[in-house]
């Protein structure tokens, strides 16, 4: 079944205070939890699915919500996880470091920049890639996480059995 949400004759809202608003607790929640489990096991998580999946539960509540305004919060809520896996990944080598004597503890300030440069570096080096990754390689991978995400939104849209089938999952896992 093809959706076309994004055809020039619809004129729905997109990016919204409430949506921004959203997506900016979505992040803040999901970095420190990143930040918190990468400094203490090793590792991160995405929070690309599960900021859908919470996107699509609150944003439901609101009658004039729609499937892009849903895709705008999980895009804002998944950024965070990137720059806390850079920070995480990289930034307690300096304090080691620092802690030899082999370098100074790095200031706040410091950590900001560096953390800027990280996602600015990123988005660089994706500009140029999205199409070799992302347009052309479609369709190879048989479910990528931005498919699952996409679903997940279209099944939120949709509402019925599919709606209520990712919110069972939700409980379930929940559990």
């Amino acid at each position: 079944m093809k959706h076309d949400f994004t055809s020039h004759d619809l004129h729905l809202p997109e990016l919204t205070l409430r949506g921004m608003l959203l997506g900016a607790l979505i992040t803040v929640i999901f970095t420190a939890s990143n930040v918190y489990l990468g400094l203490k096991v090793g590792l991160t998580f995405s929070s690309s699915i599960p900021a859908a999946i919470i996107s699509m539960a609150i944003l439901r509540f609101f009658k004039d919500s729609n499937v892009l305004e849903n895709n705008m919060v999980q895009t804002i809520g998944s950024a965070g996880e990137s720059l806390a896996a850079g920070a995480v990944f990289t930034l307690p080598a300096i304090f080691m470091w620092a802690k030899e004597g082999k370098a100074t503890s790095p200031s706040f300030i410091t950590i900001a920049l560096i953390a800027l440069c990280g996602g600015i570096l990123g988005v660089l080096f994706m500009v140029p890639l999205r199409t070799a990754l992302i347009v052309e390689e479609h369709g190879t991978l048989p479910y990528p996480e931005g498919t699952a995400c996409a679903e997940v939104l279209l099944a939120g849209e949709e509402g019925g059995s599919k709606s209520k089938l990712v919110f069972s999952g939700l409980g379930i896992s929940a559990v």
